[in-house]
């Protein structure tokens, strides 16, 4: 953090840029282009882009500095580059690392697209992966080949059965092999988990879900060292195409104003729910690494201080009990997305992890019954009334 700034002045304040106009609201430069004042300004910006600078919106705009530069003083690294969906952030952080021949280490829950890059695009062009159980530190060690492992790869909370990984103990393993950590840490948040003063080199997030934070425009970033964002992912993301509009960069910006005021109201109020259905005989099972009755419970703690916005939980009866209950709710919303304002229940075997084979399925732990909820900011009062009217209708 380039100031000694707290949290919440961070996210008003950092990397804000004023045009002559002295606007008070950040500024949405709609703009492909920008124009050289001559033919040698010109020249020169593309051999070597000086101070505030920007040559085309592929490359950089300001808009998408303001909000580059406010979530990499947030995260705590050097830089970062916005990417236009969470998915892009995952391709690109991992793409541009790895050539043919090189092996990578990765948590085996994973989101479907994150599989699909790790199985498919990076087997395709000859880098081999290694999927472990990412909760089991010997088996990260186990496959570490000092000199070809060049990364790791992993959810820091699973989705969506809220597994954690031991940043420092997977960063420790990593950096003895050589190996750059690269951690998606959606579920965790950027509020509640500080990857890299664990130990991750590079942090990716999806900006749709908590950043944004009202279901408004998909959008990533990418957080990491200057040397790393600028030469190495830059260079790919320009060239391939994968940048973040100004008008996403704006929403971002606006959505980061109150992302620790919601995440923490959030958080609060998860607990709450998952206080309320544990021991619910119509449920298998609550997951919620901010109970005490979790596995990981005091990793959760450790790591992040909160059990997240995210609880999990498993309805006797399975797809047609689960499909009842889902049916029956009246605030909660059907949806696949997470982190909005609003709460959002998912069928994760049947929509986010649909293809996944059922082994697969089997060994994650995504069950027909299980039910991953995103909880948003109304009442919690409300929530749990809403979650106990639909568990009756089945």
């Amino acid at each position: 953090m380039s100031k000694d700034w707290k949290t919440r002045t961070t996210l008003v304040h950092e990397g804000s840029r004023r045009s002559q106009y002295g606007e008070m609201a950040e500024a949405i430069f709609l703009t492909q282009g920008f124009v050289y004042p001559t033919a040698e300004a010109a020249e020169a910006r593309f051999v070597k882009i000086e101070g505030d600078e920007f040559i085309y919106a592929r490359y950089g705009n300001p808009t998408t500095r303001m909000f580059e530069e406010r979530i990499a003083a947030l995260e705590g690294t050097e830089d970062a580059f916005a990417t236009a969906s969470g998915m892009a952030a995952v391709n690109g952080a991992l793409v541009s690392l790895l050539r043919a021949g090189d092996h990578v280490v990765s948590a085996r829950a994973l989101f479907g697209s994150c599989l699909y890059i790790l199985e498919e695009v990076l087997g395709r062009y000859g880098v081999e992966v290694t999927f472990v159980d990412g909760a089991d530190l010997d088996q990260w060690r186990a496959p570490m080949r000092p000199g070809v492992t060049k990364a790791v790869f992993f959810e820091s909370m699973s989705n969506p059965t809220l597994e954690l990984v031991d940043i420092r103990g997977v960063s420790e393993i990593a950096h003895a092999a050589g190996a750059l950590v690269i951690v998606d840490n959606v579920f965790s948040t950027p509020i509640f988990s500080r990857a890299v003063d664990l130990g991750a080199d590079v942090v990716v997030y999806s900006t749709t879900k908590h950043i944004d934070g009202q279901g408004r425009a998909l959008g990533g970033v990418v957080c990491g060292t200057a040397e790393y964002i600028r030469k190495v992912l830059e260079p790919y993301m320009k060239h391939t195409g994968g940048s973040m509009s100004p008008f996403t960069s704006w929403i971002m910006l606006n959505g980061m104003a109150t992302l620790d005021l919601r995440c923490r109201a959030m958080a609060e109020s998860a607990l709450k729910v998952a206080e309320a259905l544990q021991g619910d005989d119509r449920l298998s099972r609550v997951i919620f690494p901010g109970l005490a009755s979790h596995a990981q419970h005091d990793l959760a703690m450790a790591q992040m201080c909160s059990g997240g916005t995210m609880v999990a939980f498993d309805i006797k009866g399975g797809k047609e009990a689960a499909f009842r209950f889902m049916n029956a709710l009246e605030i909660i919303k059907i949806s696949n997305n997470l982190g909005d304002a609003k709460s959002i229940a998912t069928h994760p075997a049947t929509t986010t992890h649909q293809r996944l084979p059922q082994d697969q399925k089997d060994s994650l732990g995504i069950t027909p019954g299980l039910i991953r909820l995103s909880v948003g900011l109304e009442d919690a009062g409300d929530l749990i009334a809403d979650l106990n009217r639909a568990l009756a209708a089945i």
